[in-house]
């Protein structure tokens, strides 16, 4: 069994200790204690296990988010959220699919000419792509420019086919992704590893992407298919370079009213990928210009890993999509991490996407800050939203507090990891 890496689970503890300031009024003993959670009771028994991996049985969870450990035929990991384990699920079966890919005499060929290719970086990106990509968030992007370098420096003369092969393989690697239903920014490496190995292959020798994804078509194409992106972004992650999503990205929050240091901060942030940026920004133009937008980015870039940057993109995703039904009028930061949405409708939501809630002294403090929100002014209707369930005496204790709780939210909204 694997133990709980305590660096996967850091966001866990910043929720914990981040979420709200100030000392609880109510006696401790009536706060609930996170205590592990059998895999049985979250997620259905056919995903337990699969053609190659195991989910550990037993979850480790926080109070607010389960941290799950998978063994797979490719090394073990460890994912933080419901939504990351079916990211993961589905990155194993693609996986699996590109190894099988590399099995073909296709590959095979494709691997010749690729080795021999004249560019440096192409040996080292098919004989070793581990070395080459380590699946940081922002890693495809650096190698765009890795071999924009080694192509425009050089002085042989068909220089100019080598930077458009650079071109290719980024839209092969970006349409394969598109087509398998993985992000291309991902930070599974072993995902990257396989991707780049297939797709500088793939470039070189020639390959149609609709060949090259056969295998895809099978099983592994349907052993997960949770996780789910809207098609616009979808689109702008397969059709666009790094580059060109940013400048879309950086017009979308300019004409929302996000400052441009704010913009360049957020867009230059180590922890958020350009799948990140493009979903919120997306979400963000979507509410059009409102009063605390820019509240809400500032709460973004304080993100300390890639757990949290999904975090920030699930909240902006559910405004979204609240505003979809009701238009939000304004938006007011409480903290570092929340925001009161208030709509024309009497009601405020405070988006929480979390798996799962307890009634904490941290949750008790957060009711503290909306009972005072509701004291500042707003006499409306405040309710909490999870993407995720809360426990009874949660429900509970919130209703008491005059707070409504919804949950299961990310089984109706469009948000994805």
């Amino acid at each position: 069994m694997m133990r709980w890496r305590w660096s996967r689970a850091k966001a866990a503890v910043l929720l914990l200790t981040a979420l709200i300031g100030g000392a609880a009024g109510a006696d401790a003993q009536q706060f609930e204690q996170p205590e592990p959670r059998a895999l049985k009771d979250i997620v259905p028994a056919d995903i337990a296990t699969g053609p190659h991996y195991r989910i550990d049985p037993t979850v480790l969870h926080d109070g607010y988010m389960h941290h799950y450990a998978v063994e797979s035929d490719y090394g073990p990991f460890s994912v933080t959220g419901d939504l990351a384990l079916w990211k993961l699920l589905r990155e194993i079966a693609v996986v699996a699919a590109l190894l099988e890919t590399k099995n073909s005499s296709v590959y095979v060929e494709g691997l010749k000419k690729a080795t021999t290719a004249p560019l440096h970086f192409a040996k080292s990106l098919a004989l070793h792509p581990v070395d080459t990509v380590t699946g940081v968030p922002r890693g495809t992007y650096q190698i765009m420019q890795n071999v924009a370098v080694g192509a425009t420096t050089t002085r042989d003369p068909s220089q100019d086919s080598r930077v458009k092969e650079a071109i290719k393989f980024s839209s092969w690697k970006r349409d394969y992704a598109n087509r398998a239903g993985v992000d291309p920014y991902s930070s599974n490496k072993v995902l990257q590893k396989e991707l780049n190995s297939v797709a500088w292959a793939a470039t070189v020798g020639d390959w149609s992407v609709t060949a090259a994804l056969l295998p895809v078509g099978g099983g592994a194409a349907t052993a997960v298919s949770s996780v789910r992106t809207s098609d616009s972004v979808r689109n702008a992650l397969k059709d666009y370079p790094p580059q060109r999503l940013r400048t879309i990205n950086d017009d979308k929050l300019k004409a929302v009213g996000i400052p441009e240091a704010l913009r360049k901060q957020f867009l230059d942030h180590p922890h958020f990928t350009p799948t990140h940026d493009t979903k919120l920004a997306e979400a963000l133009s979507g509410l059009g210009a409102r009063p605390g937008l820019d509240a809400f980015l500032q709460g973004a870039v304080t993100a300390s890993d890639e757990v949290e940057a999904n975090f920030y993109v699930s909240v902006a995703q559910i405004l979204r999509a609240y505003h979809d039904v009701t238009p939000i009028r304004t938006l007011r930061a409480i903290s570092r991490r929340l925001v009161v949405a208030q709509g024309g409708n009497g009601v405020a939501i405070v988006p929480l996407p979390v798996d799962h809630l307890l009634w904490t002294e941290q949750v008790d403090r957060v009711s503290g800050l909306l009972k005072a929100y509701n004291g500042s002014g707003y006499r409306g209707r405040i309710e909490l939203w999870t993407t995720g369930s809360m426990s009874e005496r949660a429900k509970q204790q919130l209703d008491q507090r005059g707070i409504v709780p919804v949950e299961r939210l990310g089984y109706r909204l469009a948000i994805s990891e």
